[in-house]
């Protein structure tokens, strides 16, 4: 063997020999990551514990991407308590899943002259010229999930964006699959390239799915169209893929609401393979099939009620001219195994560290669960 085709060798196993060595640290770091986030119940309350009193009469719209969307009802409905704990009028527009509508539900809000609109789960830079606009009119804003990443969003007109962390989430979507599969799992991806945060989701989980297993496919569909697109869908990807097809992570539990009539009807195993997995949002329905061990085996769910609550605190720092509180509740796997934890019976993720309570008392005002 000459010199140079000896180096060449060699370059090879190490370079080879230095992917393997990654690769099985990352599996490491997966089964770490998914035991902690699977820990349970969650009793620490890492909110804030200060921030300004109730401001008195306002009158707050929350304005939903789309209320078939179970997190962007659950966040919805969180925001109705909070408001009438603090001592709010309050009013939910159904965007009904199009730039249309949402952009629609923005300008009913400013024409009924909100003190603070919401922009509940759709993308900020959709809308940029009438969220300007609210702006312009002193009308305060805040939104959940309207830009990928939580915190202050100026560039987006919004005082604090509400959220899990996207990159967090991907990531823990993607590690559950790793360490379930022990770094050899082949996953179909589910996205939404309608809403900003899907992308940015969906690409996340697609890396960190490739730092230990392969994406088999990349599959953008409309969460608007599931009902009438995934049954047909599941069933392609199925006979396309065999058994190459061996996880799906979707960034909402919507998309596997209506894949099972295909997998049942392809003589798939309820328990998998293929194995369902969401980064968010941590439906009624989702929490159903995992229970029963049926076409999907964990979410990363959002802690929805909570989120209503904190947007509620939100507006209340930028009615007081305060800052924002910062604050993003620490991510959360729910799975068979821990799925009694947090409000499990009642089928939505809530922790149980007394959000309600510390909220009212940062607002002071009486709270009685």
């Amino acid at each position: 063997m000459s010199n140079r085709i000896f180096a060449a060798v060699a370059t090879f196993v190490v370079t080879a020999s230095t992917a393997l060595m990654g690769q099985a640290s990352y599996v490491e770091t997966a089964k770490k990551n998914v035991a902690q986030a699977t820990k349970g119940p969650v009793t620490d309350w890492t909110g804030p514990t200060t921030g300004p009193k109730a401001a008195p009469g306002k009158f707050v719209i929350y304005v939903a991407s789309d209320l078939k969307n179970g997190g962007v009802l659950g966040v919805s409905q969180g925001f109705t308590d909070a408001a009438a704990a603090i001592g709010w009028k309050t009013r939910v527009i159904d965007g009904h899943g199009s730039v249309n509508g949402q952009l629609a539900g923005l300008n009913e809000a400013i024409s009924l002259k909100a003190d603070g609109i919401i922009v509940g789960g759709f993308s900020a830079d959709t809308t940029m010229e009438t969220l300007a606009k609210a702006q312009g009119l002193g009308i305060a804003l805040v939104g959940w999930h309207a830009v990928p990443e939580p915190g202050a969003a100026p560039k987006e007109h919004l005082f604090f964006n509400v959220g899990s962390s996207v990159d967090t989430v991907a990531e823990y979507a993607a590690d559950y699959a790793i360490a379930k599969s022990n770094g050899a799992a082949k996953a179909v991806l589910f996205t939404d390239s309608t809403y900003q945060i899907a992308i940015a989701k969906s690409l996340a989980i697609k890396k960190f799915v490739e730092k230990a297993g392969t994406v088999v496919e990349y599959v953008d569909t409309p969460l608007a169209d599931v009902a009438a697109r995934m049954p047909s869908l599941g069933f392609s990807l199925l006979q396309k893929h065999k058994d190459e097809y061996q996880y799906s992570i979707g960034i909402n539990d919507l998309y596997f609401d209506y894949i099972a009539a295909s997998f049942a009807s392809a003589h798939k195993e309820p328990a998998g393979p293929p194995y369902n997995i969401s980064a968010g949002d941590g439906s009624k329905s989702a929490y159903q099939r995992i229970r029963s061990g049926k076409f999907q085996v964990a979410t990363v769910p959002e802690p929805l009620s909570l989120h209503g609550w904190q947007l509620v605190d939100e507006l209340n720092r930028a009615f007081a001219k305060a800052a924002p509180s910062g604050f993003s509740e620490p991510v959360h796997i729910v799975t068979k195994e821990n799925i009694a934890f947090d409000g499990g019976p009642d089928n939505v993720y809530d922790p149980s560290n007394k959000y309600r309570q510390h909220y009212a008392a940062i607002w002071g005002v009486a709270y009685k669960q």
